[in-house]
C-alpha cells in the first residue's frame, strides 16, 4: 500500500514534464490493453514473417501482455528520443556505389544505454514525488510491443511502413518504455494521418512491405545485413545495393520526416566518418580494428564476420557499377580478403568478384 495519497492526474503531468526535462521528445501513457496486437503478431508469426528471430514467437503472450512480464504493471510510460544528427546527408550516399550506407541511428554511440539511462532517472524523478514503486525499464531489451504502446500512449501512430509515426517528429527517434504499476490516467491515441500515400511501400528496394504495416522481414535489408546471421540469399543480394548496416529507405521519403527533429544528444553524433565512408576503407579494416572502432556502437554487435560479409555485398555491388579506375581498387580489396579465415566471407567476397561489369566494346 502507497503511503503517500497521490493525484495520479497531476502526476502524469508532472511525468511528462520531467521527461521534458530529461530531454525526451514526448512522453505519453498508455493502458495494457493490446488484444487486436496480439491477434495481428500471431497472424504475422505464423506466416513465417519473422525469419531467424526465433525471439519474436518466444515468450508467447508476454510480449503482448505487460502483466505478465512483468507482474502488478497497470500502464506503461512510452517515451521519444530523436537521433537525426545534423549534416548527414543520406541520398548522396545510397546513390554512390562506392560508399557505404549505415542506417542514420547507427553513426553514433549505442542507444540503449542513453535512453535506458535517462527512463532510470525518470523513475528515479517519480519516486522522490510517490515513494518506492514498482516499474521497469525497458530498452529492445525484453518482449514489448514499443510501436503499439507508443501508439496507445497517443505518441504517434504505426505508418504503413509499420514504424511509429509522429506529425511532430516524423518517424527519427527511438522508443523506450517504463512499465510501471501507478494507476495513471492514459492518453487517448491519436488518428492515422498516411492517407492514400504509399510512398515507404514503393521505395523499398526488396519490396519487403508486402502491404500497409505488414513487413516480411526475410526481404527487409536491416534483417539482412543485421538479425541473419548465415549468408545472404543471392537473389536479394543486388538489390541490397551499397547498404551495409540497415536501410532507411522507407523513412527518407516519407512526407512526414521533413518534421524530424534534430537531436541534441552528443552521444547521437557521427563517429569515424560512418555517414561518408567508402566500401573500400572498411573492408580494410581488421577485426582488431573493428572491434576498436565499433566499441559503443550499434554496430558491434553484428561481429566482424557479418560486417565483412556485408560489405563484401555492397563491394560486389559497386563493381557492377563502376568505371574501369574504381573496378580495380574494388577488385584489388576483395581479391585481398578471398582467402579470408570465415568461409561466409570468402563465399561473399567470390560473388561479389564474379559482379564484374561486362567491358563496353568500341564501335568503329
Amino acid at each position: 500500500m502507497r503511503e503517500k495519497l497521490v493525484d495520479y492526474a497531476m502526476l502524469a503531468t508532472a511525468i511528462k514534464a520531467w521527461g521534458r526535462e530529461l530531454g525526451f521528445g514526448a512522453v505519453g501513457i498508455a493502458d495494457c490493453d493490446l488484444a487486436v496486437a496480439e491477434k495481428h503478431l500471431a497472424e504475422w508469426l505464423a506466416k513465417g514473417f519473422h525469419g531467424e528471430m526465433d525471439y519474436m514467437a518466444r515468450h508467447g503472450t508476454r510480449r503482448s501482455r505487460p502483466a505478465e512480464l512483468v507482474p502488478g504493471t497497470l500502464r506503461v510510460i512510452s517515451v521519444r528520443l530523436d537521433y537525426q544528427t545534423a549534416g548527414a546527408e543520406a541520398w548522396g550516399v545510397i546513390n554512390d556505389p562506392g560508399k557505404a550506407y549505415i542506417a542514420r541511428y547507427a553513426l553514433g554511440r549505442d542507444y540503449h544505454k542513453v535512453l535506458r539511462g535517462r527512463l532510470q532517472q525518470l523513475a528515479d524523478r517519480i519516486a522522490r514525488e510517490v515513494g518506492a514503486f514498482g516499474h521497469r525499464v525497458f530498452v529492445d531489451s525484453a518482449p514489448v510491443m514499443e510501436v503499439e504502446l507508443a501508439a496507445r500512449a497517443g505518441l504517434g501512430w504505426r505508418g504503413k511502413h509499420t514504424l511509429l509515426l509522429s506529425r511532430e517528429a516524423g518517424s527519427l527517434f527511438f522508443l523506450g518504455e517504463l512499465y510501471t504499476d501507478l494507476p495513471l490516467p492514459p492518453d487517448a491515441p491519436v488518428g492515422e494521418h498516411c492517407g492514400s500515400c504509399s510512398k515507404c511501400i514503393d521505395v523499398c528496394p526488396t519490396q519487403a512491405i508486402v502491404g500497409p504495416r505488414e513487413l516480411d522481414a526475410r526481404r527487409c535489408i536491416s534483417y539482412l545485413t543485421i538479425e541473419l546471421k548465415g549468408p545472404i540469399p543471392l537473389e536479394l543480394r543486388p538489390l541490397i545495393g551499397n547498404r551495409v548496416y540497415g536501410c532507411d529507405d522507407c523513412q527518407l521519403v516519407c512526407p512526414w520526416n521533413k518534421y524530424a527533429q534534430v537531436s541534441a544528444e552528443d552521444d547521437f553524433r557521427v563517429r569515424h566518418g560512418l555517414d561518408h565512408a567508402e566500401l573500400v576503407d572498411l573492408f580494410g579494416w581488421s577485426e582488431q580494428d573493428f572491434l576498436a572502432r565499433m566499441a559503443g556502437s550499434p554496430i558491434y554487435r553484428i561481429g566482424y564476420e557479418r560486417w565483412s560479409r556485408n560489405l563484401a555485398v555492397g563491394l560486389g555491388n559497386a563493381l557492377a557499377a563502376a568505371g574501369t579506375g574504381a573496378a580495380f581498387q574494388v577488385q584489388a580489396a576483395l581479391q585481398a580478403r578471398a582467402g579470408d579465415a570465415s568461409a561466409m566471407v570468402r563465399e561473399h567476397v567470390l560473388w561479389a568478384l564474379q559482379r564484374q561489369a561486362p567491358a563496353v566494346g568500341c564501335s568503329r
